[in-house]
């Protein structure tokens, strides 16, 4: 099997949630749900946190979790993106000589995703021959079927044209979001096209109770209860 490396993305800024990767979840930081994930996985060659901050990178040293660089500035404000997060981290080892065949983007902000999971979705990727695999969840009641615009007026416009507006959810077609658990691609994927979910995108689904992704407060408050 190839050479995979887990990328922990963990700026020291969040609008949403002041420093969230460190905010308490549970008693501990939610950053530490990644790292043990990863840590408890057979499969990943390597993981790292890429972060721009001095306490993440602190606590990454008492956790013996290898941090091995500073982010830049210009990666580490609202509008950075992940892939240029990944780019950097993987430019970083192979002007170390050394390479990897694919990454795998670990958000913080997904607490739930088991050392399984990781492990489920690398044999997948490699067993299927892929070159991305992305975590995906039911849509479930947020049908599109159920979806309107609204215009000035306040009159509604459904999002879906359909003969039957109230249609059953049994009888509605499955729909997916991205959960956020797990981004993977091949390094050739994500250089060729500047992209974590590549060109041909392999869905992997996830148990709806387990995809919590944390972006506000009540999020947070979601996955402190359910972990309570």
């Amino acid at each position: 099997m190839d050479k995979v490396l887990g990328i922990i993305p963990a700026r020291g800024g969040s609008k949403g949630i002041i420093k969230k990767n460190m905010k308490m979840l549970n008693g501990k930081p939610l950053i530490d749900y990644t790292i043990v994930a990863a840590e408890k996985s057979e499969l990943l060659d390597k993981f790292i946190v890429s972060t721009d901050d001095k306490e993440i990178l602190e606590y990454c040293k008492q956790r013996g979790v290898s941090a091995p660089f500073i982010r830049p500035d210009e990666l580490s404000t609202d509008t950075a993106s992940s892939i240029d997060v990944v780019l950097h981290a993987i430019d970083f080892f192979e002007k170390n000589g050394i390479f990897y065949d694919s990454v795998m983007l670990l958000q913080p902000t997904t607490p739930f995703r088991s050392s399984e999971l990781i492990d489920r979705s690398i044999r997948c990727f490699y067993k299927k021959n892929l070159t991305s695999i992305v975590s995906v969840v039911d849509v479930g009641a947020n049908h599109p079927h159920r979806m309107y615009s609204m215009n000035q007026n306040d009159a509604l416009e459904p999002l879906i044209n359909t003969n039957d507006p109230m249609m059953a959810r049994q009888s509605l077609p499955r729909f997916y979001i991205r959960s956020g658990d797990i981004y993977m691609i091949s390094v050739s994927e994500l250089k060729k096209n500047g992209s974590l979910i590549g060109s041909k995108p392999h869905g992997l689904e996830v148990d709806a109770l387990n995809a919590v992704n944390i972006d506000t407060p009540l999020d947070f408050f979601v996955a402190e209860s359910l972990l309570s």
